[in-house]
């Protein structure tokens, strides 16, 4: 009888072994898969607004100029309209080139005058609305790791555009620091070319808003004056208090109407 109740006990403790084991391995928690550069950018266009960008009718101010974005499907036209001297100057950007008209003439350009002045368009166009547009086949992203800024993680992705279909700054290079438990774009920083060399900012957004559900956020902007800081090292410059408040980037009087197919 004592044999028999030595190897009941056995078979009892080897079977709660079995079923603390078993018990274990259901809440081991699964292998969580990295993301890519790209499956982080839809992300972030997702949380800020998505497919409602493609179809919509954007209008606001900046810096005392008016500007506007109807954006269909794959058709777009970014406009702007300055009033100076009783005079007013329309810009026109769109698929089929750039267009200048003053109080309702043409204005005819030359091709270097004309370029000038759709980066310039384009460019306000193409803060106002981040992180929607880093999807165009122009655009390269890379995924350089993670960071933290102000005790918060961020993924850091590099973006660089191709010379074809990447605008007349194809050579400026971005990153931009994703939050990674909103997947909103906090904090970004550009190089771009000038006369004297290369220039850089940085920017953190502020003011977030969602209009008819597109998000719009303002920035400071921030300059440094060490040029021995690579653009990939602005973020910890930030947050050390090494850059220098150069101005600040506020849409206003933001309206936005969804377009029907």
């Amino acid at each position: 009888m004592k044999n028999y109740i030595i190897v009941f006990i056995a078979v009892l403790l080897f079977n709660c072994k079995n079923e603390n084991s078993n018990h274990m391995d259901t809440n081991v928690a699964p292998e969580v898969k990295a993301l890519t550069a790209n499956q982080i950018i839809d992300k972030s266009i997702d949380v800020s607004g998505g497919d409602r960008f493609k179809q919509s009718s954007l209008k606001f101010e900046f810096r005392d100029v008016y500007y506007q974005a109807l954006r269909k499907n794959h058709e777009f036209l970014l406009g702007r309209v300055l009033v100076k001297d009783n005079d007013s100057i329309f810009d026109m950007l769109s698929n089929v080139g750039f267009e200048r008209y003053k109080n309702d003439a043409f204005v005819k350009l030359e091709d270097s005058i004309a370029n000038l002045y759709a980066a310039s368009v384009n460019s306000v166009h193409y803060f106002s609305v981040l992180p929607y547009g880093l999807n165009d086949k122009a655009v390269h992203k890379n995924l350089l790791g993670s960071e933290q800024i102000k005790s918060k993680d961020y993924y850091k992705i590099k973006v660089t555009f191709d010379e074809l279909g990447g605008g007349e700054d194809h050579e400026d290079i971005f990153v931009y620091w994703v939050n990674k438990d909103t997947f909103k774009v906090d904090y970004l920083a550009y190089s771009y070319a000038e006369t004297s060399g290369v220039g850089m900012r940085f920017r953190e957004a502020y003011n977030e808003r969602y209009v008819t559900g597109l998000r719009f956020v303002d920035y400071n902007n921030y300059k440094t004056e060490n040029s021995s800081i690579p653009l990939e090292g602005l973020g910890k410059a930030f947050e050390a208090n090494r850059l220098k408040l150069l101005s600040k980037i506020e849409l206003k009087n933001v309206t936005v109407e969804l377009v029907d197919n």
